[in-house]
């Protein structure tokens, strides 16, 4: 069956081969790319256990492969959280970071980096601050009894952010400017710099943790964008589900951000581009949306550290690319996602 959505003729079966096709030539590319470019035989050679080159295989194994696969796995995570708020929430310009968790886990990151802790105890510390702040938050919520209320747990996640934001403000005031403020502002930025095996172990589960729950319950996450009484009427439990939702796009959002800093626009511009190919079914939407993230992010990462000398950080990239794709998204006609 083909479907027409704006400004492409999709075949839902033809779909899933060109996502995993364009998928595999975007980690293909992921792995070339950089400052010691690869060719195809060394990374085959690699790969197959008869590398061309000892240099190269040092390269790929302890440097490109875990750094395209964290890309790839932080690609897909925000863009599921994405996908998946602004379905519970009804509303396409909801990004993964709306309930403060991005803020809360780059306040623990930054503090982290203040008290000259190790990278792998930075990373968890990002990681609980993030996983605390949604806590606070829905401590807030149901403190003023609007647990059940949306605009009342959103707005209770705005509060929360700009604490955890004027806390990295403090923190940035308090640095030595001459050795952790620059680290500060480079890994608020985004980087996947220096990133290593050890770090995809340990954000690993927490992104198959968050991931689970949405895959395995996507067909009745779909139902929460018909309303709470209509998803009610179909036999789901509104309330319990999107808390669940909740939880899960935390997950994937703290631990992404614990590992790679603050990464803007992938989970806002993904999840419209992946609209383009399924609609505004969540069941549809999710499998696109991991892909097209996770694809998106490693190209991203592999044009920061082959475009200049110095290593771009990925959330300018990310903002130089999502600001105009998301207009350009917008003037084919994206007016209502629901439709």
């Amino acid at each position: 069956m083909t479907r027409r959505w704006p400004g492409f003729w999709v075949s839902e079966r033809a779909a899933p081969p060109l996502l995993l096709l364009d998928l595999t030539g975007a980690m293909a590319a992921g792995v070339m790319l950089g400052p010691y470019p690869l060719s195809p035989i060394e990374v085959a050679g690699t790969l197959a256990g008869r590398p061309p080159d000892p240099q190269a295989a040092i390269v790929l194994w302890n440097i490109r492969l875990p750094r395209v696969v964290a890309a790839a796995l932080i690609g897909a995570a925000l863009a599921a959280a994405g996908a998946a708020y602004q379905t519970i929430f009804r509303n396409p310009l909801v990004a993964p970071d709306i309930l403060g968790v991005s803020q809360g886990a780059g306040f623990g990151a930054v503090l982290g980096i203040l008290l000259g802790l190790p990278v792998l105890a930075i990373q968890m510390m990002g990681f609980a601050f993030g996983i605390a702040t949604i806590g606070l938050v829905m401590g807030l919520a149901l403190a003023l009894r609007g647990m059940g209320q949306v605009l009342v747990v959103v707005l209770c996640g705005m509060a929360v952010a700009a604490l955890a934001g004027a806390g990295i403000s403090l923190v940035k005031l308090l640095a030595d400017p001459d050795d952790q403020l620059p680290a500060i502002t480079f890994w608020l930025m985004g980087s996947l710099a220096g990133i290593k095996q050890a770090d995809v172990a340990a954000a690993l589960p927490a992104i198959l943790a968050g991931l689970v729950p949405l895959i395995a319950l996507r067909w009745r996450i779909g139902l929460l964008s018909l309303g709470d009484d209509e998803a009610r009427t179909l036999g789901v439990e509104a309330g319990r589900l999107r808390l669940l939702v909740i939880l899960a796009a935390t997950l994937l959002t703290a631990a992404a951000v614990s590992v790679a800093g603050v990464i803007g626009w992938i989970g806002l511009m993904v999840p419209h581009m992946a609209r383009l190919v399924t609609g505004p079914r969540f069941d549809r939407l999710l499998p696109v949306a991991l892909a097209m993230g996770a694809g998106l992010t490693v190209l991203v990462d592999a044009a920061a550290r082959s475009i200049a000398v110095q290593e771009v950080p990925l959330g300018i990239l990310t903002a130089v690319l999502g600001g105009p794709l998301f207009l350009w998204l917008l003037a084919r006609g994206v007016r209502s996602w629901a439709e």
